[in-house]
C-alpha cells in the first residue's frame, strides 16, 4: 500500500501533473474472451490522465507519431480488483496517417505498468502488472471524444502464474 501512496504523491507533485491534457473515463467488460472461456467477468471502471507534454520527441516535428507522452491511470472492477498504473502513449490522427488529411478519428496505443490488487476478482499471479491498450476515438463538435479500446493486462511471467486478462471498454475524453 505504501508503494501506491508513493506513486500517487510523486505523480501529483510532478510537473507533468500540472500540464494540459485529457481526462479519460472508461466503462467496460473485464476478462472478456473471444472463445467463451471467461470465468471472472466483471464491470471495469477506468480513469486516466493523459498529459499533452511529450517526454521524448523522435522524428520530424510535422509527424507526431513518435511523441511519447505520459499517462497515469486507475482501474477498478465490480469484483473489487484495483490497478494503479503509469505509462506512455502516443496519439495519431487516422486521417493524416492513411490519407494525409486530418479527420475526427484518432488511434491511441499505450503501454503502462503498475500495482494490481485482485480483490475478490481474477487472480493474476503478481502485484506488478503490465497493460497494453489500443484505442480508436472520434472527436465530437465540442472537442470531447468517444472511444473504444481493447486492453491486455499480464505480469509478463514474473509471477507463479500468468493468466492475463482482456478488457473491452468504451471511453469519454475531456480535454483541458
Amino acid at each position: 500500500m505504501s508503494k501506491i501512496i508513493l506513486l500517487i504523491v510523486s505523480f501529483l507533485f510532478s510537473t507533468v501533473a500540472h500540464s494540459s491534457g485529457t481526462h479519460v473515463f472508461g466503462l467496460g467488460v473485464y476478462d472478456i474472451k473471444l472463445d467463451g472461456s471467461e470465468k471472472n467477468q466483471a464491470t471495469d471502471l477506468r480513469y486516466e490522465f493523459r498529459s499533452d507534454k511529450s517526454l521524448l520527441d523522435i522524428g520530424p516535428k510535422e509527424d507526431n507519431f513518435f511523441f511519447l507522452k505520459p499517462f497515469f491511470g486507475v482501474e477498478y472492477t465490480s469484483d473489487s480488483a484495483s490497478y494503479f498504473l503509469t505509462g506512455i502513449y502516443f496519439e495519431d490522427n487516422l486521417g493524416e496517417l492513411f490519407e494525409g488529411n486530418k479527420s475526427k478519428y484518432y488511434f491511441t496505443p499505450s503501454f503502462g505498468a503498475g500495482f494490481y490488487d485482485d480483490g475478490s476478482g481474477k487472480k493474476l499471479g503478481n502485484t506488478l502488472q503490465f497493460r497494453t491498450s489500443f484505442e480508436v476515438s472520434y472527436e465530437l463538435k465540442n472537442n470531447n471524444r468517444i472511444g473504444i479500446s481493447f486492453s491486455h493486462i499480464s505480469n509478463a511471467n514474473l509471477g507463479d502464474k500468468n493468466p492475463g486478462v482482456e478488457i473491452l471498454s468504451f471511453s469519454y475524453h475531456i480535454p483541458f
